[in-house]
């Protein structure tokens, strides 16, 4: 049985999965996301890394065509049975694309209306091209699944506050390990030792972690340095729960701050708050993004900061935690309750040298947005 929901959560979702695929006329849907299979049926694995593909039929029939490797990974983590697994057998010139074929026939859907979602991880373009040669006239639905998994159950707004919770832990770890020459390599272990004591996961990707010039970056490096006596360092980290994410953002000032990063941490905290205010249930996401640059810019930080501001969070796999889509200029996708969402205020002015990032996720609800973090967004030095 799955290992983190009731089966009655899965049968609901399953429902509405079912419901989405009657209303596009599809007979089935060809999922590649590991976010829809793990939504779906709480199947957990990395071997979207490798081919596969769960079928759902509109009569709401879910097959997995998978590796040996993941057989009892799908029988262990999710709501799939033996009969709903099909294996293909690595051998020299196996072509899987034809044994997913084959396995569509089967079912008696092969020739019927199909669905499947290219715009994720799960389906490299080298399987991608193989899969519309062998089904030429299969549409693309990638909107499907991402469009259900927005509208966030109880249940899994719990998992959020878990990871939410997980984030908060591993910031008290990084201001615990933070100080003139200390090791960056030792406050990103305590970070992400703090998300595995309570019970967390790896994140959807790695902790970012940067300080000197290095805190103007939005990724992460290969290369630890110690931090000096008076430093700045830029960490962006999520706690992980059951795959469900909850990430945060901050500068940290090693010394004292300077009146630069004071007057940037007050834009950011105001560009925070007003982009709060912004998110509420039917209003589009790009008025959140307006909220955040008609701050920064009227604080003459127009150069200094970055064409988005968030997103939403989910569960999701590796390469990024990302669940989009963000909140960038005149983004029309309108804004659920229960849904959860990243917010985070990046000012990087590469002709000052100087960073300043501020961020946390908010759960967007009737009444207002609530904050996840027990953390105040505070100017922390250390």
């Amino acid at each position: 049985m799955p290992r983190h929901f009731t089966p009655e959560e899965y049968t609901a979702r399953q429902s509405r999965a079912r419901a989405a695929l009657l209303e596009n006329g599809l007979d089935a849907i060809l999922l590649f996301a590991p976010e829809s299979h793990y939504w779906l049926t709480g199947y957990d694995t990395f071997g979207f890394a490798m081919f596969q593909c769960m079928v759902m039929t509109a009569k709401g029939d879910i097959h997995l065509f998978t590796r040996a490797p993941d057989r009892l990974q799908a029988l262990q983590t999710s709501t799939l049975s033996e009969d709903q697994l099909h294996i293909w057998v690595d051998i020299e010139g196996v072509d899987p694309v034809s044994g997913l074929a084959n396995l569509l026939g089967d079912l008696g859907v092969r020739n019927g209306t199909l669905a499947f979602e290219s715009r994720t991880a799960g389906l490299t373009d080298f399987w991608g091209q193989r899969l519309r040669a062998a089904l030429p006239d299969i549409q693309d639905g990638s909107g499907i699944f991402p469009a259900l998994r927005r509208l966030k159950s109880d249940a899994e707004v719990a998992m959020h506050r878990r990871a939410a919770e997980l984030s908060d832990d591993a910031l008290d770890a990084a201001i615990a390990t933070t100080h003139a020459g200390a090791f960056e390599g030792d406050i990103l272990a305590a970070m992400q030792g703090a998300v595995f004591k309570g019970g967390g996961d790896y994140a959807g990707n790695e902790f970012i972690l940067g300080s000197g010039d290095a805190a103007l970056l939005c990724r992460s490096a290969s290369g630890r340095r110690h931090l000096s006596d008076q430093d700045q360092m830029t960490i962006e980290w999520s706690g992980a729960y059951a795959r469900y994410h909850a990430a945060m953002m901050q500068t940290l000032i090693v010394g004292t701050p300077s009146d630069a990063h004071k007057r940037m941490h007050t834009a950011a905290s105001e560009a925070l708050a007003a982009c709060e205010a912004a998110i509420r249930p039917g209003a589009p996401m790009g008025d959140v993004y307006d909220a955040h640059a008609r701050v920064f810019d009227a604080h003459g930080l127009r150069n200094a900061r970055l064409n988005a501001c968030g997103y939403g969070m989910g569960a999701v796999y590796g390469p990024i935690w990302v669940d989009f889509p963000m909140f960038y200029e005149n983004n029309p996708t309108i804004m659920l309750e229960n849904q959860v969402f990243f917010l985070h205020m990046i000012l990087m002015d590469d002709a000052t040298g100087n960073a300043m990032c501020l961020g946390h996720s908010v759960l967007c609800r009737a009444g207002g947005v609530e904050r996840l973090s027990r953390h105040a967004p505070d100017l922390i030095t250390c």
